[in-house]
């Protein structure tokens, strides 16, 4: 395959309209006056796939990057048949992300994750002296751990201690890749906070969440896989979420493909979901407030422990500021919904036993989200249907043999600053 060029764009504030240029790792407007996403503005309006590339860089006019990495396998779509007669819909189209080889989905580390993993290092030029600080609740941590070593890309990434298990590669990773985990008992939002104060160096790059434009568009890929295959817009979107991130990337994504013109006016309705009893969001979306409901983070510890999706569990998502989930359910019209615990391991069996390949517990959660949906006549059984598998197919990934990766530190994000820096310092040995 072609070397890929530079992809042409400019950033917008989505609160203000104003298009600037990306200083090459702009993750704000530095003139904005409110809390808002930026978004990409390519030059090329139209979606045009790279017919030379079988990869994810195959949809990199739409993406944001500088240069193409090694084994950026993406999304496949494909027509559900059992499934679909299952939940008696005509045209349910699963878009999946992770170890499926029959379907021809490569991605080795069994989750969408990849995808941003892929774009957001294809940001970085290649030549930086900066180390990426990714924060993650697991499948994102184990993502760019692979996506890093592989390329050989400096990278930390702070995950709970309690998350490790996710940590699992097909081989030994490279040690230009460092974790550090917070204490046994924290969470997500601790995780966060560790990797705040180790990017007060100068040395490290916070890799941005949400707020990075080549993340979200990564993770769009998959409307654009599902398109590719449907031939339009699908009707309704389903997809379990953490930080309702990929939610909004879809989003961006169908108000580019409207533009685009070819392939449908509709917007999608968006169906997020959550896994009870940490329904922060979704509590928040019911109580029509764009503001988040209050949680305490001791609240917000217990719900984490109690739910079986882990990665489920963002107490600081981008759902209120502009071009946020808030705004992308609004509109949208779409609407959020609640799955417990046992109905996610209910789906995921009975997803397993009818398409062929197991699921992640976030993605049983989309499963069971949309079983309510139909249930509650939300869709029509002929609509065109998109269900975000956002991972699948570890258990047949690992049979071939992995690794699994412990952490090289244990640090409390109650630290200071230079205590912190100093100790990844020395991983590094700068």
């Amino acid at each position: 395959m072609k070397q890929l060029k530079p992809t042409s764009y400019k950033l917008m504030d989505v609160a203000s309209g104003r298009i600037f240029e990306d200083e090459g790792w702009t993750l704000v407007d530095p003139v904005g006056t409110q809390p808002s996403l930026v978004r990409a503005v390519y030059k090329s309006e139209q979606f045009s796939p790279l017919e030379d590339r079988d990869d994810l860089y195959r949809y990199a006019e739409w993406l944001p990057v500088k240069r193409a990495l090694k084994g950026a396998y993406g999304p496949v779509t494909y027509k559900s048949e059992a499934l679909a007669k299952e939940f008696g819909l005509k045209n349910l189209y699963i878009t999946f992300t992770g170890w499926f080889p029959e379907r021809g989905a490569k991605v080795s580390t069994a989750s969408f994750k990849a995808t941003e993993a892929y774009s957001v290092c294809a940001r970085l030029a290649k030549d930086t002296d900066k180390v990426l600080v990714v924060q993650s609740a697991g499948n994102t941590a184990r993502a760019f751990a692979q996506v890093c070593s592989d390329n050989n890309i400096p990278l930390v990434v702070c995950i709970p201690k309690d998350n490790v298990n996710a940590l699992w590669f097909m081989e030994k990773l490279r040690p230009c890749v460092k974790i550090l985990a917070t204490p046994a008992g924290s969470d997500y939002f601790d995780a966060i906070a560790l990797g705040e104060k180790l990017c007060t160096a100068d040395r490290y790059l916070a890799e941005g969440g949400a707020k990075n434009v080549a993340r979200r568009d990564g993770m769009g890929t998959t409307l654009l896989s599902a398109v590719e295959a449907i031939g339009q817009l699908p009707d309704a979107y389903f997809q379990a979420v953490g930080s309702g991130t990929g939610t909004i990337a879809v989003w961006e994504n169908n108000l580019r493909l409207i533009r685009d013109g070819r392939f449908g006016d509709k917007k999608i309705r968006l169906y997020p979901s959550v896994n009870a009893p940490f329904t922060l969001m979704y509590d928040s979306w019911k109580a029509h407030s764009r503001a988040l409901v209050p949680i305490t983070p001791e609240e917000s510890r217990q719900k984490v422990a109690e739910i079986d999706a882990k990665v489920l569990s963002n107490r600081k998502p981008p759902y209120s500021l502009a071009g946020g989930l808030f705004d992308a359910l609004v509109d949208s019209k779409g609407d959020m919904y609640k799955v417990t615990n046992e109905e996610l391991h209910f789906w995921s069996r009975r997803f397993q036993a009818l398409e062929g390949v197991d699921i992640h517990p976030a993605a049983a959660v989309a499963v069971a989200s949309l079983d309510q949906a139909v249930k509650a006549g939300d869709v029509r059984k002929d609509e065109i249907i998109m269900l975000n598998i956002t991972g699948g197919g570890e258990e047949r990934a690992k049979a071939h043999g992995y690794y699994m990766a412990m952490p090289d530190l244990v640090l409390s994000p109650a630290l200071s600053e230079d205590e912190i820096i100093s100790q990844v310092n020395q991983l590094f040995g700068f």
